[in-house]
């Protein structure tokens, strides 16, 4: 069995995908993710734990939330879904797509003072139906505070056609259905994991959408003004192939960092593995001259490197030859490598974040 990876987390044991509840709080960083802790395989969903003092060394901590709930059971795997992180007058708050037989997919909360224990809000689920715009596939809530409102978007699809819903709060208990933020057959059946917050002189709404091999997160850049979202730009600034589902919170300092899911739906667990899934290194998202960037946090410098023998410069840019069925070249300037190999992993930032790859080296 393979030792965990030094500069990636991954769980003791079981599965691994979303990251969620990304945030700061008493003076530690802490991400949650989605979680099957009885086996490398997806099962119904709990919300593991762990902390860090720099973005690159984790702890692993007891488990936040377990389906333990009637409107998080169910025989078809149900849980605590995917969703997000929001410290408000010393307490941290934490939104979750519910899921059961009886009320399908619903959106809850659970609070904690410590950072630890959790309580479940006692009115949960706190939005307990999808709106007329949306279906049954509703979930993945992420709260960000929009000058004195919070908003929280949730991914959904009806048709054939991806969107983003749109609620309000002023207390993050009471939430009003606000109306579609975007939509669109491009962005496939469903939309997940949407992330919206303020970011420059605008807005910037990301998303990931299933069933993409690379590029399968998309970044819009725009004015959000009246509760309604104008898009302005549009960046694929992660091609992946095992990146998904990212998140981004708030550093103390400032910053807005951003965590993926560093696997995917189509890698197959290798007979005998204890664990399978793992987080991405934290990266900083600016925006300099109309250009978004995901560079690697500054934390991290120290294991980056500037060449790897599986990645080899071309005269036009440089080819990734990791075992994978499609190959991996990148075509365009290159003036800056940043490269982590950690164990099975490997992730290259070029040109301090104007496009990213992150992988695992071998197929399965």
């Amino acid at each position: 069995m393979t030792e965990r990876m030094k500069s990636h987390f991954e769980p003791e044991t079981g599965w691994l995908n979303d990251p969620n509840g990304l945030c700061y709080f008493r003076g530690q960083y802490h991400a949650f993710f989605q979680h099957y802790p009885y086996a490398p395989k997806w099962g119904p969903m709990h919300w593991g734990h762990a902390v860090s003092t720099d973005l690159v060394h984790w702890e692993e901590l007891p488990i936040a939330l377990a389906p333990e709930e009637p409107y998080e059971k169910s025989e078809q795997g149900g849980g605590c879904f995917s969703g997000s992180a929001v410290v408000k007058d010393g307490v941290l708050y934490l939104f979750y797509t519910s899921v059961s037989d009886a009320l399908g997919q619903t959106q809850s909360v659970a609070t904690s003072r410590d950072g630890v224990h959790f309580t479940k809000y006692e009115g949960n689920p706190v939005i307990a139906h999808f709106p007329e715009e949306g279906s049954a596939d509703f979930r993945d809530p992420k709260v960000s505070l929009f000058g004195d409102t919070y908003y929280m978007v949730c991914g959904s699809g009806k048709d054939g056609v991806g969107k983003v819903l749109l609620y309000a709060s002023k207390d993050l208990l009471h939430w009003d259905y606000r109306g579609v933020l975007i939509q669109g057959e491009q962005f496939g059946g469903v939309v997940e994991c949407p992330d919206f917050f303020p970011f420059g002189e605008g807005a910037l709404l990301m998303f990931s959408k299933m069933n993409r091999v690379f590029h399968a997160t998309q970044f819009v850049y725009g004015d959000f003004v009246g509760e309604k979202f104008v898009p302005r730009r549009e960046f694929t600034v992660e091609a992946g192939p095992d990146f998904y589902a990212p998140q981004t919170f708030l550093a103390p300092d400032g910053r807005r960092l951003m965590i993926g899911w560093l696997y995917s739906w189509r890698r197959k667990v290798k007979e005998g593995a204890k664990r399978a899934g793992a987080l991405t290194l934290p990266r900083e998202l600016t925006m300099a001259d109309g250009v978004l960037r995901a560079a690697p946090v500054g934390e991290a410098a120290p294991l980056l490197a500037g060449e790897d023998p599986l990645v080899r410069r071309t005269e036009g840019g440089f080819i990734l030859s990791c075992n994978w069925e499609t190959p991996m070249e990148y075509v365009g300037r290159v003036e800056k490598l940043e490269i982590l190999r950690d164990g099975p992993v490997l992730e290259v930032f070029v040109n301090g974040g104007e496009a990213n790859f992150s992988t695992w080296i071998d197929r399965e």
